[in-house]
């Protein structure tokens, strides 16, 4: 319906607005201040990424209810790895915070979020400009297993400290003496991190064949 689809349209616009002033940001910080701005990075736009993620949840909610049409669980793996390495690893060790691998894993989110959202917009509206429906879907390819990679460099960079400051880690004494050592987690979390990569590059790699076939552009063209 009009409602809806302009319900949608918003929340993308949303998303498009929160995602290009961080890309700005960190454009002109770095063109200003050199690699002194890098490890500053979170500091100066990490409130308004933990907002655009935390806003991305609804994305979840829009599938289930069946007003978005995308696929659930391969939005759904791409959500969570993201919120666990933001607000789990990175948000909680403030020594994290300052590392260049925050600066270039918000860099990888914010092209493909610019992307993503300006296509999901003109799409809204009926419009598919060839060109960037291209680069919505092969740029992602590519850049997508950058960003688990630099996730993952992540969750390696703070397991030091996650093991010296006993962060989420907790033992149990009743009714029976257990502990859980969050490291541990983080390093088979590791496992379910590339696991997932390969089920969402075949995931894109199908969603590339459907958009960009022949058959298609040419309808899209007419």
């Amino acid at each position: 319906s009009f409602t809806m689809n302009t319900y949608l349209f918003t929340c993308d616009l949303m998303q498009f607005c929160g995602h290009s002033w961080i890309f700005t940001n960190m454009i002109i910080r770095f063109m200003s201040f050199g690699k002194d701005s890098l490890a500053d990075t979170f500091y100066s736009i990490g409130f308004v990424m933990r907002l655009c993620q935390l806003l991305s949840v609804l994305e979840i909610l829009h599938i289930l209810i069946g007003i978005d049409k995308s696929r659930l669980f391969p939005r759904l793996l791409q959500i969570t790895e993201r919120i666990i390495v933001l607000f789990v690893v990175i948000n909680s060790q403030e020594e994290v915070q300052g590392k260049y691998i925050v600066c270039v894993l918000f860099l990888l989110w914010n092209v493909l979020d610019v992307v993503r959202y300006t296509y999901n917009m003109l799409a809204r509206m009926g419009i598919y400009y060839l060109p960037l429906t291209w680069l919505n879907f092969s740029l992602c390819i590519l850049l997508y297993p950058l960003s688990v990679l630099a996730e993952a460099f992540a969750i390696c960079v703070s397991l030091p400290y996650f093991e010296s400051f006993g962060t989420y880690s907790v033992k149990l004494l009743f009714p029976f003496a257990f502990s859980i050592y969050f490291p541990y987690i983080l390093k088979a979390y590791l496992l379910v991190l590339f696991i997932g990569m390969c089920y969402i590059i075949q995931n894109l790699f199908s969603e590339r064949k459907a958009h960009l076939g022949t058959g298609n552009i040419k309808k899209k063209r007419s």
